[in-house]
């Protein structure tokens, strides 16, 4: 198939670009190379890899690139509550109007597959799981510009949309803000984190996962299509002490504590069911502790400058 990515040399698409290269997809990566980031150097090497620096928003540019492309993936995002809060305007422009602009110019037999966010779940109920049919209550204008842009790409048609936990994991784009990137980041570098309302659940999954479900969805898009998918692991609904937790295992010098003032800026916290997805053939091949150990190993190479949306 031939795939156009928009963001493909971000966190999931310079994780997800090179697995579509090797299964022997065409692929048409647009990315404005925001972070100044080199993540695609190694797949340049493919005849069948197309970069462009250019902007998701550039409907010239868009529209010659659609006539080519058999299935879309827009991964371009201001990616983050943090991020969507400092420029409003400018979120909405990527994280939406150019999903908008996408929809108009495709044609209804190009496919759509497009990650969203778990965190349109919000605050959950303590001990009931979110499932698909759960209502999105979106705590921050990237969680509603998300879950805007979803309802937008399911009532279009032809789409699949992946609710994503919060990714984990080394990435040639790599990024520190993640929650658990973060915390094993000061696990490794500082020696301790001080937790603000550390009770509050939520669910996780490794980025190459993230790209094995993207996969998964190519290979199975009729049974799947108009559909969204939550995609996490299912033993990994944890809250921010019981990941430190299995953080201190690996580090056992690590130290956290927790806050008996002040709150959390991200407040969501909920349980989720990727049962649905399960039921389709995808499982996570990546547990939480293997990603663990596979940060502490990437932070002798990594550190903090450069490696973060915000």
């Amino acid at each position: 198939m031939r795939l156009l990515v928009t963001g493909g040399a971000g966190y999931i698409g310079s994780v997800l670009v090179p697995v579509a290269l090797a299964e022997g997809h065409e692929v048409t990566v647009v990315d404005s190379f925001l972070y100044d980031q080199s993540s695609l150097l190694d797949c340049c090497h493919y005849p069948t890899l197309s970069i462009i620096r250019g902007d998701a928003r550039d409907r010239n540019l868009i529209v010659g690139c659609l006539r080519s492309a058999d299935v879309i993936v827009p991964l371009a995002c201001l990616t983050g509550a943090p991020l969507c809060d400092r420029d409003p305007l400018e979120a909405k422009s990527v994280n939406l109007d150019a999903i908008q602009m996408l929809l108009e110019l495709r044609s209804r037999t190009q496919r759509i597959i497009f990650p969203t966010t778990n965190s349109g779940y919000g605050i959950g109920q303590d001990g009931i799981y979110c499932t698909e049919e759960t209502p999105l209550r979106p705590l921050s204008t990237y969680g509603r510009l998300k879950v805007d842009a979803e309802r937008m790409i399911l009532e279009a048609g032809n789409s699949v949309t992946l609710r994503l936990a919060t990714a984990f994991g080394v990435s040639p784009r790599m990024r520190l803000d993640l929650l658990v990137n973060d915390f094993v980041y000061r696990a490794v570098t500082d020696g301790f984190v001080v937790l603000f309302q550390g009770h509050f659940k939520r669910n996780y999954i490794h980025v190459r996962d993230v790209a094995r479900a993207f996969a998964h969805c190519l290979g199975h898009f009729d049974a799947m299509k108009d559909e969204p998918y939550n995609v996490g692991l299912s033993d990994a609904n944890l809250s921010k002490r019981e990941l430190c937790e299995e953080i201190k295992k690996q580090v056992p010098h690590f130290y956290f504590t927790e806050a008996e003032i002040g709150e959390d800026r991200d407040q969501r916290n909920y349980v989720v069911s990727n049962e649905k997805i399960e039921r389709t053939g995808f499982t996570p091949q990546i547990s939480l502790q293997a990603g663990i150990a596979e940060l502490i190993k990437g932070y002798q190479v990594v550190r903090r400058y450069g490696y973060a949306n915000v």
